[in-house]
């Protein structure tokens, strides 16, 4: 069953689903996650507590609103809008990352965020 997560990075709250995979459900326990955001294009990134490999998700392949996790890193990622490696308007990630998640409406307004200092995820209501 899908987790609903509440993503807030400054004055910025959107809502967003992690999706039911294993590695989903591990970053899913390991909330909430409070951090400092690394931004690539419009892409934001932070390391969490999670260890996995890439699983039967993993793509290059990532469309406006995804959040993906990137092994190498143990990096959370959300997308949401052209990174460096993009060619057009789709994300791009620097290499495969395991699709864990949605974010639900617009994604594109988290480029408001710029310059915040820390991202929360926590679970949205009651779970």
């Amino acid at each position: 069953m899908p987790t609903r997560i509440k993503i807030t990075i400054g004055e910025i709250t959107i809502n967003a689903e992690l999706s039911d995979t294993a590695c989903a459900r591990a970053i899913a326990k390991s909330l909430p996650i409070e951090t400092k955001p690394n931004k690539w294009g419009d892409e934001l990134y932070f390391t969490i507590q999670v260890n996995v490999p890439l699983d039967e998700t993993a793509t290059t392949r990532i469309a406006e609103g995804d959040i993906g996790f990137w092994p190498p890193g143990n990096a959370l990622a959300i997308f949401f809008g052209p990174t460096p490696m993009s060619s057009g308007s789709d994300p791009v990630p620097a290499s495969a990352v395991n699709i864990v998640g949605k974010i639900i409406g617009d994604a594109t307004v988290l480029r408001k965020a710029k310059g915040a200092s820390t991202i929360m995820i926590e679970k949205a209501g009651d779970q």
